[in-house]
């Protein structure tokens, strides 16, 4: 088993001459000691943790994957309801063109907020707090869900666009400062697994979105502003819960300084026997950070010493919206139907496709500090990557057989199972690992805004690149997934059980190593030729 130097100094804290002492003198603690080791080398989180991340997860990012699911189900009827208050403004019919136009406008304009919400997340963070923040964001929710389910007892269709944009804004935010929260609670062991809760919510929104939008829920014509206004239920969630408990203890002790309310968030959210080591690896941070502030985003930028950790984090962010997870959601409910599946059925199925996504996340959390981040999201991608060319194949050459058809729905399937085992959930993850506390709200802010552009944008150009490529815009995203496959084997580190000092010493080593190359004469006569 590969037990870093972290590790390995955690082992001889519980190794201690005072244990070692009981160890000769009491059997019983003989069994202790065995279950502590064990406890340690198959760590899961304490009930408190678990229960800290669900409670910040509840009004993040299952909140994000809600919103984005639960628009879907009432299209038609939203469609319905603004040509209807179209006719009675203004005595005509809306056009066809200007019905798609607004209702663009109502489904994009959410990745606007979340941009918004993306560039001040990082700085509410630094000014309220990991905890403060989430808190105070849901002020966001609860205001866009009364917009929308106000809307269609006042006929005022632009108060859905105001809506979405500032649930935009509450999931920008909420991804951005959920990552952190997450990625500071949790011990080195369980950094993995604990940022896992954010694609595993994310998941879980869009699976409960597709569920709350079936007929026999809510997805019914008269109760569509119901069915919008529920977002409301996550923040009033998290509301009521998150308060009961703590502050992320590496904000408490490096930017406020508080080392009481540190040692006190550390007793609530872990097992007592790691407080001690917990708190001796956040202060081991604190003592490297001396004298430093938090950077701005420009700044970040400017720091030649995080390159290659920030292009990583910046490469991963646009690469996550432009892999093709979204075309693929495009055409599936085409594929569906090609395969034999009826209309009136489709939507189950679709939500089939949810419980998948659940089920990878899921599996993704178990194993991911077993197998390393490496492992999992390169796989991933590599399997998108051969996803692409049969499903481009599939669909082609889908009249010459209809084995081809359920080829095609295979391959629809495996991409999302690919997605969630990797890319879906370790880039967050990265994210917060490449950087310590002084530049990590920084490099969110900057992923932030990267990852909703991309969002922006592969919604706006997706249309085109159908229409003028139709099958063959899977070859598009085959060469993004392949090479960004291919940047993460030959660049990125493990980052698995490595505190987050170590992991930045070895990106300085790898850039040492890579600088003492160039000055070697083989390097030197290397450059100088090209």
């Amino acid at each position: 088993m590969n037990i870093s130097l972290c590790s390995l100094k955690k082992l001889q804290m519980l190794l201690s001459r005072r244990y070692r002492k009981l160890l000769h003198s009491n059997s019983k603690f003989v069994l202790i000691h065995f279950y502590l080791l064990l406890n340690f080398v198959f760590q899961v989180p304490s009930k408190r943790l678990f229960l800290a991340a669900c409670a910040a997860a509840i009004g993040g990012t299952f909140q994000y994957g809600y919103s984005i699911s639960v628009i879907n189900a009432p299209t038609a009827y939203v469609h319905d309801f603004i040509n209807s208050t179209w006719k009675q403004r203004y005595q005509m019919n809306i056009t066809q063109h200007g019905i798609t136009l607004l209702w663009s406008t109502i489904v994009s304009i959410f990745t606007l907020g979340g941009l918004l919400g993306a560039t001040i997340g990082g700085t509410m963070s630094v000014k309220l707090g990991r905890k403060g923040t989430l808190l105070a964001n849901n002020m966001f929710a609860l205001a866009a869900a009364l917009l929308m389910g106000l809307s269609y007892l006042t006929g005022l269709f632009e108060l859905l666009i105001v809506g979405r944009f500032l649930i935009g804004i509450n999931a920008g935010i909420g991804l951005c400062v959920q990552s952190l929260y997450l990625g500071e609670i949790a011990p080195t062991s369980l950094r993995g697994s604990m940022g896992m809760a954010t694609s595993i919510f994310i998941t879980g929104g869009i699976l409960t979105g597709q569920v709350m939008g079936l007929k026999e829920v809510l997805g019914k014509e008269e109760l569509w502003p119901i069915l919008l206004s529920t977002i409301s239920i996550p923040a009033i969630l998290q509301l009521l819960i998150l308060p009961w408990f703590p502050e992320s203890p590496r904000y408490l002790l490096i930017d406020k300084g508080d080392v009481e309310g540190c040692k006190k968030a550390l007793r609530q959210l872990h097992s007592v026997h790691y407080c001690d080591i917990e708190f001796q690896e956040i202060e081991q941070e604190k003592n490297h950070l001396s004298g430093f502030k938090s950077i701005k985003p420009w700044e970040l930028f400017a720091d030649r010493s995080l390159r290659w950790q920030l292009l990583t984090v910046i490469l991963l962010s646009a690469v996550q919206q432009l892999n093709g997870i979204n075309a693929i959601y495009f055409y599936t409910d085409y594929v569906l139907k090609r395969s034999g599946i009826s209309v009136d059925k489709i939507p189950y199925v679709t939500v089939g496709t949810g419980v998948c996504e659940c089920f990878t996340a899921l599996t993704c959390g178990m194993v991911i500090d077993a197998l390393g981040r490496k492992v999992l999201i390169t796989g991933g991608y590599i399997l998108m990557s051969i996803c692409c060319i049969l499903f481009t194949l599939s669909l082609t050459f889908q009249d010459a057989s209809p084995v081809l058809s359920y080829l095609s729905a295979v391959c629809v399937f495996g991409f999302i199972l690919s997605f969630g085992l990797g890319p879906g959930g370790v880039t967050n993850i990265l994210t917060t690992e490449l950087f310590t506390q002084t530049s990590r709200p920084a490099a969110y802010m900057i992923t932030g805004t990267v990852g909703w552009s991309s969002f922006f944008l592969i919604g706006m150009v997706f249309p085109f690149i159908v229409l003028e490529l139709k099958q063959y815009c899977f070859l598009v995203f085959l060469v993004f997934c392949s090479s960004v496959a291919i940047y993460i084997l030959l660049i990125v580190p493990e980052t698995k059980n490595k505190t987050f000092l170590e992991i930045q010493n070895e990106f300085k080593s790898s850039r040492k190593r890579k600088d003492d190359t160039v000055d070697s004469p083989a390097g030197a006569l290397l450059s100088t030729s090209i």
